[in-house]
């Protein structure tokens, strides 16, 4: 499915809440710092990925409006958490399609400087997930992908007061 997304230029950065897109958020805010250029945040999201949003009771099933007004409200909360410092946030655009993450992505690249991804998403074992591992081979543009456990990393986060 291709997501109707509105880039041209800039960083793109896949979130999906796990540790590793966060720290890929982190570390494509820095770029698009370095490149002077806005940071297109993309949490695309289906029915079947979405998170549940927490007022609806156990015994319904949320509306499309209430997924997305949840999808909303918790990536820009992520976005606050990861960035906390408002020039940061001062360049950030939201894109929050609903559709296939790899769809989304690929298409966001497709106008982007830069593609960056964590190395795998929520609930993932691999070393390199099924995401990834398609932009790698498919974007229309480079590709960072992030690795937050590597040493290097964590010593940058820990005197980032992170």
């Amino acid at each position: 499915m291709r997501a109707d997304l509105d880039i041209e230029g800039g960083v793109v950065v896949g979130i999906d809440g796990s540790d590793a897109s966060l720290h890929a958020l982190f570390l494509a805010s820095e770029e698009a710092g370095r490149r002077d250029c806005l940071l297109h945040v993309v949490r695309a999201w289906t029915l079947r990925t979405a998170p549940r949003p927490p007022e609806v009771p156990p015994s319904t099933v949320p509306s499309v409006a209430e997924f997305h007004d949840w999808i909303v409200l918790r990536t820009r909360a992520l976005v606050e958490e990861t960035l906390p410092a408002p020039e940061d946030r001062a360049r950030v655009r939201l894109h929050l399609p609903r559709s296939q993450a790899v769809g989304a992505l690929l298409t966001a690249a497709e106008t982007a400087e830069l593609l960056v991804v964590g190395h795998r998403g929520r609930g993932s074992r691999l070393m390199l997930g099924s995401v990834a591992a398609i932009c790698v081979r498919r974007a229309g543009c480079p590709v960072l992908v992030t690795r937050p456990h590597h040493r290097r990393a964590a010593g940058r986060r820990a005197t980032a007061g992170g």
